[in-house]
């Protein structure tokens, strides 16, 4: 009696606990709540008290506790529960939901996650040669029947989420489970929820009996992740879904030869509510999408006529489409109709002329009503690029009736955009132009619309732009021209004038016509022209959008016209010449650069165009030697006056302005990037051009260099001048990649302004505004690109090189540590990017070949090693979790490391056993990364340190005269005491190899024969333990394959033995792919591998 009365209170605190967790509004109580609480999941008696909440417990917060807690037990790797126990939780847990109907929803959904799991995790566990958590369909109907559908829906959301759901157990684990599910369960369930939407939809449902409803709702959510599983483990990115193909197994052939499978859909569309056609058509869409290579091609015509039809029927009876869901589902439906299908297959289909008629007005109304659904547009344009890109390649004799089509669909889009810039200046509606992205977007796939029939196109576009070039310009002049009107006639300009860039940016060179070429030339004039018109105005008005648009124009002209894959006689030259008297490609040149000197006057407080008119000049200044045009453009007078001027005085955006963000100064490096690959075309050997043109720089150099000198100084003005100041620099390093011209850069930056560098990092080291740009241009100018860094062979300047980059890292690196706890949200800001340059810094500095580093330790320099141990303490100082979730830092630190393990083995090997243990680690992590080149990086360092261990334990094994150093011998023993790392490693290279998609074979080959030979008695046993898995009449194929692989291979890491080896592993790779191809089996090893 006491024990029981003891229960009931603890069973009363737990629920008063959980009751405080999800209820109050009390920070501390919650907090103190939610530690209770984990306190009792890691109690040794959770299970049965979770029991005693699920059977006693009065609320459904208590509930969803036992339901978690429950999760995580069945989910641990460490001490995992007992298979009958297991079963036990599984019958449980069914009996539990079949006998208790009004649960809260999201304790029913707890609880099925928790069965799913259960099933999932349990997918390979044979009881009596029985696989017991694969009767999933058997078990849920025994236990329960309203909610089998409901259940099982769970069931295969919680089944699939196998990506990265459970981070306890390895993804290969999760995709095999997955794929054994698939080809045992999938089917079964697909047929099953497609047969009881046959009964649904024969039935007359009561939609407004709850049951009903959402018994139709979960079948249809049942159907869509059926078709929309991962079916061959590429876990696509769902948001990049236009060219989607639905990857259906061959078993499921039969499903989608039935023409009643497609019918059952569209006959549900026509006859359910509008609330559940979204999901309906999300099947279609799927259904749609099925891989080509499913059909033959008479099955495959046979299919595509069966869905034109239904797609012809919905459109004749759009009334459901006035729902947005609805609608946008069947625009993604409409777009698969071509990234699937032929031109030369649809025009075939019997209906086809009718279909296209239908789906152009449809699509010419979606456009008329821009303010409907406009992130809908995207799919329709889509349908219509593709349609009109195929035109050249259908080589059906069927019409294909594009070219009456297509103008209409680019004449709709054009007027729309212009004809909504008034109702959104007047409403006050969100400007569509705001989000470039999307514009952008669209005009990319207009670009491609517009180029068919493009007479027509140019007509419309000439017509619209005269006339509203005259409304403007007559405003303009106009005393009494109202603000609004003036802003709307701005507003269709710049569509406009996005537009002709879009057009024009469409032009296929072997598909244009000289007529194509002089219609471009019309649409040219017309916007230079209104450019003229709007800059000779910049000093009293002038449009951000219209410009940025004019910049949008300027940047699809220089890809098509400008350079040498354009003839000079083209038609459109030929144009430009008689309207506006630019004779030859100099001129028009002429006619950029003044626009973007234009630009940077006046529009330098204002970021966007700054930046955009920066990037146009960056482009145009690549390309020397192999472009002509850049020799063209050095010699105009516009040019040379920015190689001479480039001062705040001309260029007002290189000011100091107290007003904007140290950030803000980053189009900098873009400007001086663009001037320095300017300057070199004509710069050779004249040092004193560079010294003429680096003038501006050496006065803000010295200007600091003042401003540090006295003890009181305005701090902000300081740091705004370093930081534009290293901005620039970092452009000009970057553009120097030859070595006469990057030698002056060194020669004028060291010694004499590094001490400045240096300064700056000590003084503001917690700021990453200041310390960011000056460590970037620090990695810069020690990266030895094309061999610039070369220094004469009586020249010590690449040790005092080093030396430089050692001190930075070092007072960095320990001034950075000194910042204590830092919130998870700013750790990466405030400190894990500096150390990431620092990582790509140190990395650029031992990789650039022009400094011997043995000579440190000979003449006792400790350059290298206040370096290097400066980096373990930065390493140490970052959790293991971080170093993968950083993309950038992760690249920067394998990187590092791949270097260090190369050149620097001995170092790593002095290092302590938890530092080594540490790295490791990290490579065992980085082994498994999402990132290719991460997992590379991995496999060559895993291979040098291997390597490395190899020759040691050779070496100590031979009777020499000279023993093993002091650094090696311990590293031997660490390893000799830790073998379980190097033997975890051995199983996730192979285990990659035979289970997973191996998209780097060659990298992973490398490593592994010498990880076998450090453990060839644990790599006997994982050979055997992967035999012994395999079905008894598939285990001599396997014992085979592993025999292949180590034939012919020698004891020893020799280049032609490792050549051999990485041969073998190809072969053997094959060879386990095609023996397990029709095997459930082969994953217990996963077991072991884990």
């Amino acid at each position: 009696a006491f024990s029981r009365g003891f229960l009931i209170q603890s069973l009363a605190q737990l629920e008063n606990l959980c009751k405080q967790l999800y209820e109050t509004t009390d920070t501390t109580t919650r907090l103190q709540a939610e530690k209770a609480l984990v306190e009792f999941t890691n109690s040794p008696d959770c299970l049965s008290k979770c029991q005693l909440l699920l059977e006693r417990g009065s609320s459904s917060y208590s509930q969803l506790l036992a339901a978690t807690c429950l999760t995580k037990l069945v989910s641990r790797t460490n001490n995992p529960l007992p298979l009958e126990q297991r079963i036990d939780i599984r019958n449980y847990v069914l009996n539990y939901l079949a006998t208790r109907p009004k649960l809260a929803t999201f304790v029913t959904q707890a609880l099925i996650q928790l069965y799913a799991r259960i099933t999932k995790l349990g997918w390979f566990d044979c009881q009596k040669d029985d696989y017991v958590f694969r009767n999933a369909i058997t078990d849920v109907t025994r236990f329960l029947q309203v909610q089998c559908i409901y259940l099982i829906q769970h069931i295969h959301i919680y089944k699939h989420t196998h990506t990265l759901t459970y981070t306890t157990h390895p993804l290969t684990k999760h995709r095999k489970i997955a794929s054994s599910f698939r080809d045992s369960s999938l089917f079964d369930i697909f047929t099953l929820s497609c047969n009881l939407l046959k009964q649904a939809s024969g039935k007359n449902l009561n939609l407004n009996d709850e049951s009903q409803h959402g018994l139709l709702m979960q079948l249809l959510k049942l159907t869509h992740n059926c078709l929309n599983f991962d079916f061959i483990g590429t876990s696509t990115d769902e948001s990049s879904d236009d060219l989607c193909t639905v990857q259906i197994p061959t078993s499921w052939r039969s499903a989608f030869l039935d023409s009643s499978t497609l019918q059952l859909f569209f006959d549900l569309y026509h006859s359910i509510p509008p609330s559940f056609s979204p999901l309906v058509l999300s099947c279609l869409v799927q259904i749609a999408s099925v891989r080509r290579s499913l059909f033959n091609n008479a099955e495959r015509a046979k299919f595509l006529s069966h869905l034109v039809d239904g797609v012809k029927r919905i459109l004749e009876n759009p009334q459901s489409l006035s729902d947005p869901n609805n609608y946008h589902e069947f625009c993604r439906l409409l777009a698969r109709l071509k990234s699937n299908y032929q031109l030369g297959e649809l025009v075939k289909v019997e209906n086809y002329p009718e279909v296209i008629r239908l789906i152009a007005n449809f699509t010419v109304t979606s456009l008329q009503h821009w303010e409907f659904a406009p992130n809908s547009v995207h799919y329709l344009l889509s349908l219509w690029q593709r349609l009109a890109a195929s035109v050249p390649y259908v080589k059906a004799t069927e019409p294909h009736m594009l070219e009456t089509y297509t103008p209409e669909v680019t004449k709709a889009y054009i007027t729309s955009r212009l004809e909504s810039v008034h109702i959104i200046l007047r409403d006050g509606l969100e400007d569509p132009l705001e989000d470039t992205g999307l514009v952008q977007q669209q005009l990319d796939q207009l670009s491609t619309i517009g180029r068919c029939e493009y007479e027509k196109t140019c007509a419309l576009l000439v017509q619209l732009f005269d006339q509203s070039a005259q409304s403007y310009q007559e405003l303009l002049q106009s005393a009494s021209a109202s603000p609004m009107d003036i802003a709307v006639q701005e507003g269709r300009l710049t569509w406009l004038v996005y537009i002709i860039g879009a057009v024009i940016g469409g032009r296929v060179s072997f598909a244009s016509t000289d007529e194509q070429d002089a219609m471009d030339g019309e649409l040219v004039c017309r916007v230079l022209q209104l450019m003229n018109l709007t800059d000779s105005r910049l000093a009293q008005a002038g449009n951000e959008k219209l410009e940025l648009a004019m910049l949008s124009f300027f940047e699809q002209f220089r890809k098509i016209y400008i350079g040498d894959q354009v003839q000079k006689s083209s038609k459109l030259y030929r144009r430009l010449s008689e309207v506006l008297g630019l004779n030859d490609e100099t001129m028009v040149l002429s006619v950029f650069i003044g626009k973007i000197i234009t630009n940077l006057k006046y529009w330098g407080r204002c970021e966007p165009i700054t930046s955009k008119t920066l990037q146009l000049l960056n482009d145009l200044s690549i390309g020397y030697p192999f472009l002509s045009y850049v020799r063209k453009l050095v010699k105009l007078s516009a040019v040379q006056f920015m190689l001479n001027n480039h001062t705040s005085e001309h260029f007002s955006f290189l000011g100091i302005n107290n007003q904007s963000n140290l950030t803000d100064m980053r189009c900098r490096t873009t400007f001086y990037t663009a001037l320095g690959r300017l300057l070199m075309v004509d710069l050779g050997e004249d040092e004193d051009q560079y010294e003429q043109f680096m003038l501006p720089l050496t006065a803000a150099f010295e200007a600091v260099a003042q401003m540090f000198s006295t003890n009181s100084f305005n701090e902000q003005e300081a740091k705004r001048t370093l930081v534009g100041l290293v901005r620039d620099l970092r452009g000009i390093a970057f553009a120097f990649n030859a070595k006469t011209s990057f030698m002056m850069l060194f020669e004028w930056i060291y010694p004499s302004y590094m001490p400045i560098l240096q300064r700056a990092i000590e003084l503001w080291y917690h700021d990453p505004a200041c310390t960011t740009p000056v460590l970037k241009l620090m990695a810069e100018l020690v990266h030895n690109r094309s061999q610039r860094l070369q220094f004469d062979v009586s020249s010590p300047n690449g040790i005092l090189l080093f030396r430089e980059t050692s001190k930075m890292i070092t007072m960095y690196g320990n001034r950075i540590l000194t910042l204590g706890e830092v919130p998870k949200d700013q750790v990466y800001a405030l400190k894990l990017k500096g150390i990431s340059i620092c990582f790509s810094m140190l990395k650029a500095a031992l990789s650039g070949s022009y400094v011997n580093f043995g000579v440190f330790r000979l003449y006792g320099d400790d350059a290298l090693d206040n370096a290097l141990q400066t980096f373990i303490k930065l390493l140490l100082s970052i959790p293991h979790s971080d170093l993968l979730d950083y993309p950038k830092l992760s690249q920067s630190y394998y990187s590092l490391l791949e270097v260090l393990t190369q050149d620097h083995m001995n170092f790593i090997a002095s290092l302590e056993p938890r530092v080594i243990m540490y790295i490791l680690s990290s490579i065992s992590e980085g082994l498994t990364a999402l990132d290719t080149m991460v997992c590379t990086g991995c496999c060559s360092c895993l291979d040098h340190i291997v390597t490395y261990l190899f020759k040691q334990l050779s070496r100590s094994t031979k009777k020499r005269t000279t023993p093993l150093n002091q650094e090696s011998d311990r590293f031997l023993h660490i390893m000799q005491q830790h073998p379980e790392m190097i033997q975890q490693m051995l199983s996730t290279v192979l285990n990659i190899i035979i289970f997973e998609d191996c998209r780097n074979q060659w990298s992973m080959s490398r490593p592994l024969l010498g990880l076998i030979l450090l453990n060839e008695k644990y790599f006997s046993d994982l050979r055997n333990s992967i035999v012994n898995s395999q079905p008894p009449e598939k285990q001599q194929a396997m014992h085979l394959c592993f025999e292949n692989l180590m034939e012919g291979i020698e004891r020893n890491l020799l280049t032609k033995n490792r050549d051999r080896f990485t041969q073998n592993l190809s072969a053997f790779r094959r060879e386990v792919n095609d023996s397990m191809k029709n095997s459930t089996y082969g994953v217990n090893s996963n077991d072991m591998m884990s």
